[in-house]
């Protein structure tokens, strides 16, 4: 007896229209409702750039492309209901075990889009013109998924009025660092939207790794952030007792600690050493410094910042998560077009990254992967 495959194309139309009703249950009117439907649409079916003109000749013209336009740009839809709903999904759809705080970097070639400046990319070893974002993820079994996004807003945007006022930046709006963003992010999305307070996982080049990890403490949420760099602390471990009476750099503790490593998992070597942040007592938040390395290295590949308990059993797992995410945002995110808004404005470049998130979640429900091409619905 044959059995009838599935076509992805199905699957994926089937998968859009169940996230898209309770995605947007907040948004009163029904044509609203139906452009947020085809939008993401659009960004699952478009070759080539997600422009709104290129969906809109794929979905229906340029009386559609207007009213995207208006939609994504003009209109007064608040995106953080929508954004929560989706994380809601998420939560009862493919259950995380981990979130993931990622960065997001969207070159540009002019200056007027919101929030785009030149900063020295480590990355890339040269000076970017950019915009600048941090994704908070939620990282299950098999799926990864984007629930949050802040974008960085330097100074010159926040104190120039002019640049201000044309791109709608909110009166609310502060300059912070990349720390503060992280935070404020992961407050917004994981702890004012009541998400389960699992692990953190952050890598991000700019993230002071003290400022974060005691930051994501005191919301309530244990973390793994990368350390890079020369980072100052103070031994607190009995395993190294000989070492507590000065301060040392990050790179100078994993050495010291040379002997402490032990095989994980057969493919790398792993040591923690209880930390303190100098000039800070002993009734701080206990925090540990992990090494992870490969067999046969003098010298720690990664070093780590945590406030987990037990971190050299999880450091692997959870630091495995950061590299899903990186692989999951070249293979999809950045497919839906998550980098492809063209607006000016602050509400529209949030407007876009969440429905570029939703159709990322509707990819990857779906088992698709990278979304095959949808036929316009009749």
């Amino acid at each position: 007896m044959s059995t009838a495959l599935i076509h992805p194309e199905a699957v994926l139309h089937d998968a859009l229209q169940d996230l898209c009703t309770p995605l947007f249950a907040s948004l009163r009117r029904s044509d609203q409702r139906r452009r947020g439907t085809e939008y993401i649409h659009g960004l699952l079916s478009t070759h080539g750039r997600k422009s709104i003109r290129n969906m809109a000749a794929l979905i229906g013209g340029s009386s559609t492309g207007q009213s995207l336009h208006h939609f994504i740009c003009s209109s007064t839809w608040d995106w953080i209901p929508v954004r929560r709903a989706m994380a809601e999904y998420l939560m009862r759809s493919a259950p995380p075990q981990a979130y993931v705080a990622r960065p997001m970097t969207i070159p540009k070639v002019g200056r007027h889009s919101v929030g785009v400046s030149r900063y020295f990319s480590a990355d890339e070893g040269q000076a970017l013109n950019a915009q600048r974002a941090i994704g908070v993820w939620g990282v299950a079994d098999t799926v990864t998924a984007p629930l949050n996004w802040r974008l960085f807003l330097p100074q010159v945007w926040i104190k120039d009025g002019l640049r201000r006022n044309q791109a709608s930046i909110p009166y609310a709006a502060e300059p912070e660092t990349i720390s503060d963003g992280v935070l404020t992010a992961c407050r917004e999305s994981l702890v004012d939207w009541e998400l389960p307070p699992l692990p953190v996982v952050v890598d991000i080049d700019e993230a002071d790794p003290v400022a974060t990890v005691l930051g994501l403490h005191a919301q309530g949420l244990p973390s793994m952030v990368r350390v890079h760099g020369e980072l100052p602390l103070c031994v607190n471990d009995p395993a190294l007792t000989g070492h507590s009476a000065r301060r040392m750099t990050a790179p100078e503790i994993m050495q010291a600690a040379r002997a402490l490593f032990r095989p994980v998992a057969r493919t790398a070597l792993v040591a923690s050493v209880g930390v303190r942040v100098p000039g800070t007592g002993p009734g701080g938040a206990p925090l540990s410094l992990v090494g992870i390395t490969a067999p046969g290295r003098r010298e720690p590949a990664e070093l780590w910042l945590t406030d987990l308990p037990h971190p050299t059993a999880a450091a692997l797992r959870l630091t495995g998560f950061a590299r899903r995410v990186d692989q999951d945002f070249d293979g999809v995110t950045a497919q839906v077009g998550i980098r492809d808004y063209v607006g000016r404005s602050y509400s529209g470049w949030h407007r876009h990254t969440t429905l570029a998130s939703a159709a990322h979640a509707v990819s990857v429900l779906s088992g698709v992967g990278a979304a095959p091409q949808l036929r316009q619905a009749s």
